[in-house]
């Protein structure tokens, strides 16, 4: 049986790449089209970056609710959470996303974290009954975004439900069951189809007999960044903290001990970190990942990920950290000698490619 890899990739016209630890279609022959569909239509994308690992055992929500930093003890079955995976000092092993699925919990994440997600876990099951489960080759994922994406899911299934954010509801594919996943942004249609392997082939084909747009990994990395969502080891490292990320919906505070707790507690009782993750607009060329942001003849930040857009006198736009002072006391700065200028996330204003 001809894999999913192997069909997408002998449908396009262009290279495969490395995106987030697998690899993927780098683009189905115009970038530009792709990232219009994320924007204006519905793209659908071959995650294969993306991989499961299951928690099964009597301890697991417990066990779990100890480890990461967002609550599981309270999160109803069908429902999930974004979280942080800390060390003892509070700073970011990995990020992910947890869901109860009832008789299990389901860990998604990119497959560049997984060996490092499942080995911290291993080393804090002692005398848990709680079991790591490889879903990898159980579980395959397609992500289907845009503002047309529930039109182009009522085409493919008799009826989809209304999901909230980060909510898992089963539909039926042709008599197979798929898990329908909603993306955690409010303001944003994005979902997962989480289906067997075997399936996921002809599913991939019903979604583009239905409108849907194929889209590789280089839009949906220009999606990202214009959307501020940063990506760990690349915008989130094992030097960064949590709050310095800006993504609280990753933290509660209410929820008692995990590992780095103290760290986390600390600072939020003691007030804000120095450096805050941020947007950059730059009039100028792309600056390399990790170039510095000076003010005033001081680095004050640095550059984590940039995005030139398909898009004629769109500026070059990019995610980094940069010092609270630098941005408080509206001093200008420079990026690789470029004026550039801090930006909210996301960039809502850009206009569609």
């Amino acid at each position: 049986m001809m894999t999913m890899l192997q069909a997408v990739s002998g449908a396009f016209s262009g290279h495969m790449e490395e995106y987030a630890g697998a690899q993927t279609p780098a683009s189905f022959g115009d970038v530009r089209a792709e990232y219009s569909a994320l924007r204006q239509g519905c793209g659908i994308s071959f995650q294969n970056w993306r991989t499961k690992i299951g928690l099964r055992g009597s301890d697991r929500v417990r066990w779990l609710n100890g480890m990461i930093t967002n609550n599981i003890r309270d999160l109803a079955a069908g429902r999930g959470v974004y979280s942080f995976l800390l060390n003892a000092q509070g700073r970011i092993l990995g990020d992910l996303h947890a869901y109860n699925l009832g008789d299990r919990l389901i860990i998604d994440t990119d497959q560049s974290q997984r060996d490092k997600i499942v080995s911290t876990f291993d080393h804090f099951i002692i005398m848990d009954d709680v079991e790591i489960e490889g879903l990898r080759q159980n579980i395959a994922s397609v992500g289907v975004a845009g503002p047309k994406s529930k039109d182009i899911l009522a085409r493919v299934f008799s009826a989809v439900p209304a999901l909230e954010p980060l909510q898992v509801a089963e539909v039926a594919f042709q008599n197979n069951p798929v898990r329908l996943v909603r993306g955690g942004d409010p303001a944003y249609e994005e979902f997962e189809l989480w289906i067997a392997p075997e399936h996921e082939n002809t599913l991939w084909n019903a979604l583009v007999e239905a409108g849907a747009t194929r889209v590789g990994s280089q839009a949906v990395e220009l999606h990202r960044i214009t959307r501020g969502i940063p990506r760990y080891g690349v915008d989130l490292r094992e030097r960064d903290l949590p709050q310095e990320t800006e993504q609280f919906r990753a933290l509660n505070f209410n929820k008692g001990c995990y590992v780095g707790q103290e760290i986390v507690e600390r600072i939020r009782s003691r007030g804000n970190v120095h450096r805050t993750f941020t947007g950059f607009r730059i009039h100028g060329p792309v600056p390399p990942a990790g170039a510095k942001i000076v003010s005033e003849g001081k680095e004050v930040g640095e550059v984590t990920s940039t995005a030139e857009l398909p898009v004629i006198g769109v500026p070059v736009v990019a995610l980094g950290y940069i010092r609270r002072e630098a941005i408080a006391t509206n001093r200008p700065f420079t990026i690789n000698g470029i004026p550039a200028a801090a930006s909210s996330l996301p960039f809502t204003d850009l206009p569609n490619a």
